[in-house]
């Protein structure tokens, strides 16, 4: 159940990516998030009520309810028009508790892969947390681009392993996803230094106005 969950998150990160680099309209993109996010509460939710108090199923599932508040809220803000200041504020919550759980999972379920995953999804929260609950709209582009590299990254790739019964963790295979992570967030960082180069040069009306 949660390897079906994983496989969604990639599909709504991705939907969101696209959606901050201005390919999708925000209201089409809330739809997913509303469907995705209601998954995410609805199935730890279940997991739970079927662990028998074991503590190690609580703690997977525990954390997806971070990912579907997340998306709940991003599909009430964009059907809504309300300001995202509270959903950035809640995202630095989201990524302090993500640095957690990507340490427990190197030092408590000896699981290196996901450990460097949680870790790259709270760096993106960070990212979200900026963007939104700070204000600095300079990293829309970026910030976009980089939910949409590791959307597949940590969801989608992730989860197919699981379903089909392939995954596999070790360090290795740790340090290539962090390693690619990595490639991903410098792309970004270039994608969105070039889109603010663009939106900043002066189209030729502009060139007309400076000349005259």
């Amino acid at each position: 159940m949660g390897s079906v969950g994983l496989l969604y998150v990639g599909a709504v990160l991705f939907i969101n990516g696209l959606m901050l680099v201005g390919v999708i309209p925000g209201k089409s993109a809330a739809i997913l998030n509303f469907f995705v996010g209601t998954m995410q509460v609805v199935f730890p939710t279940i997991i739970i009520l079927q662990a028998n108090n074991d503590l190690s199923v609580i703690f997977g599932a525990a954390g997806l309810y971070l990912f579907g508040f997340t998306y709940l809220y991003v599909g009430v803000l964009q059907m809504t028009g309300i300001s995202g200041e509270g959903l950035g504020w809640f995202s630095i919550f989201v990524s302090a508790c993500a640095v957690v759980i990507g340490y427990l999972q190197f030092s408590l379920v000896a699981d290196p892969v996901f450990g460097v995953i949680w870790w790259v999804w709270a760096v993106l929260w960070f990212l979200f947390f900026l963007l939104l609950g700070l204000n600095k709209s300079s990293l829309t582009k970026m910030t976009g681009w980089f939910t949409v590299f590791i959307s597949h990254l940590t969801g989608t790739i992730p989860a197919f392993f699981l379903l089909l019964g392939r995954y596999e963790t070790n360090n290795t295979l740790a340090a290539l996803v962090a390693a690619l992570a990595a490639i991903s967030l410098a792309a970004a960082y270039f994608l969105g230094r070039k889109s603010m180069r663009s939106s900043a040069q002066p189209g030729p009306a502009a060139n007309v106005v400076q000349a005259a």
